[in-house]
Formats: C-alpha cells, sequence, structure tokens
C-alpha cells in the first residue's frame, strides 16, 4: 500500500496518509476541515527488508572472484577421518 501525500488548501498543512489504491482520496483537511489536494510525488524506490541486497553480503573473505579462483588452484588434501563402527558382536555383560 502506498502513502499518499495532501495538502490542504485553505491552511497549507501537509500530511501523508497510507492508504490502498483503491481507496477514494481524502477530501477534508483534518486539522482545518478545509479542502485538500492530492500532491503528485516523485514516488519513492523500492524498499528491500532483510539480508542479502548488498554486495558485502556475499563475499566471503574479503578477496575478489578472480582472486579465489587462482589461489583455488591448489589440490586440497582430504583427511583421513572414517567413521567409527561399533562392533555389535561383542557382550556388555
Amino acid at each position: 500500500m502506498p502513502n499518499y501525500d495532501y495538502k490542504c488548501t485553505l491552511c497549507d498543512y501537509t500530511f501523508e496518509v497510507f492508504q490502498k489504491m483503491t481507496d477514494a482520496p481524502i477530501e477534508i483537511c483534518p486539522k482545518c476541515e478545509g479542502k485538500v489536494k492530492r500532491l503528485i510525488g516523485s514516488g519513492a524506490g523500492p524498499i528491500f527488508k532483510g539480508s542479502g541486497f548488498y554486495q558485502t553480503d556475499y563475499k566471503g573473505n574479503g578477496k575478489s572472484n578472480s582472486e579465489n579462483k587462482s589461489s583455488n588452484t591448489a589440490p586440497t588434501q582430504k583427511s583421513e577421518n572414517t567413521p567409527k563402527t561399533v562392533d555389535s558382536t561383542k557382550s556388555t555383560s
């Protein structure tokens, strides 16, 4: 729902109303009960809420993509960690 700006033609009071596009425009000033006119604004840009909208949100370690690719050419060593298995043939008594 957009915000609409209104200005009173009698007292020059300017106010903002949050209303649906399908709502009828406001015609009476809340201060002096004079006639109001809806102002045509430039409109606001989109509002991004949450993370993930900035370039810095995607950087992992501060290096550019080309630096990451050149440093990742060295082979990686896998650790020899094998999962431990439990021998079910041993009795616990």
